[in-house]
């Protein structure tokens, strides 16, 4: 029997690390069919057994949260919505949504819900209002999305930079580092702030930026091809089944076996 629990699954007292991994081409799209013979997994530099392995059916919890504030008005928000609606209904029918907006608070729009239920979602409810406290918003979604089944990925969708968080960015960063969520800052900004690069680095998802708000569409489409094709290799460290939880800084290295293709994955995990 395995219970998972953060990163970490429990199979008859031994402890697996979970890491989930993208694979693209040159042209940045998602390489479908690769195997567990294909990966080579490094912690500290020590090669690693990969005792689990799956790939495109593993469940996925996602949170969307909005930008709102009041330099999103207009056809921007509107625009902003339209791609995010599109972009939970094309997940999984089984896939969890949740959707926040995001102003001078952060309210709850949907969720957690079967995305099969993505209709009845209230993109309407959303107005331009307030600030945007995106570190605050970033650290309240990993926090509540963090005990979800399966993956876990946040996406954040704004067109500027923090404005009001009690949160610094540091704390964002160490929050996000610490956690088991894909964090996908989508940008509507020509030069976005490079927190939000740093922010998807560590979480091993990546950052996304469109100088114009009818670009938002598809590169959510894209991401959403990307989710539906990640890999997951699971791993008991060779340092003995108590490694992963000395509350250490233990360095994660994925390789794979395939010319041209670049591969993302966090680079690490805090011990428990």
């Amino acid at each position: 029997m395995a219970v998972t629990v953060g990163a970490y699954q429990y199979v008859s007292g031994v402890d697996l690390v979970e890491v989930y991994v993208t694979v693209v081409d040159a042209k940045g799209e998602p390489v479908p069919g690769l195997t567990a013979a294909d990966f080579h997994v490094l912690e500290n530099g020590i090669p690693q057994r990969i005792s689990a392995f799956a790939s495109a059916d593993v469940p996925l919890s996602v949170v969307v949260a909005l930008d709102r504030s009041f330099s999103m008005a207009g056809e921007r928000l509107t625009l902003a919505k339209r791609a995010a609606a599109a972009f939970v209904g094309s997940l999984r029918p089984d896939d969890e949504v949740t959707v926040l907006a995001v102003g001078s608070e952060i309210d709850t729009i949907a969720g957690p819900v079967p995305a099969r239920q993505a209709a009845a979602i209230r993109w309407d409810a959303i107005d331009a209002w307030g600030s945007t406290p995106l570190y605050d918003v970033t650290v309240r979604a990993i926090d509540g999305v963090q005990p979800q089944r399966g993956r876990r990925a946040l996406i954040v969708i704004s067109d500027g930079a923090d404005r009001g968080s009690a949160t610094s960015a540091a704390e964002m960063i160490a929050r996000a580092r610490r956690s088991d969520v894909l964090v996908y800052p989508v940008a509507i900004a020509r030069r976005p702030p490079p927190i939000l690069a740093e922010l998807a680095g560590v979480t091993g998802a990546r950052s996304i930026a469109v100088a114009d708000a009818r670009q938002l569409e598809p590169a959510l489409a894209a991401l959403a091809r990307e989710l539906r094709m990640q890999y997951l290799l699971g791993y008991a460290p060779a340092r003995g089944e108590t490694a992963a939880r000395d509350e250490t800084w233990h360095a994660i290295d994925v390789r794979v076996d395939r010319p041209g293709v670049r591969v993302r994955a966090r680079d690490g995990y805090w011990g428990r």
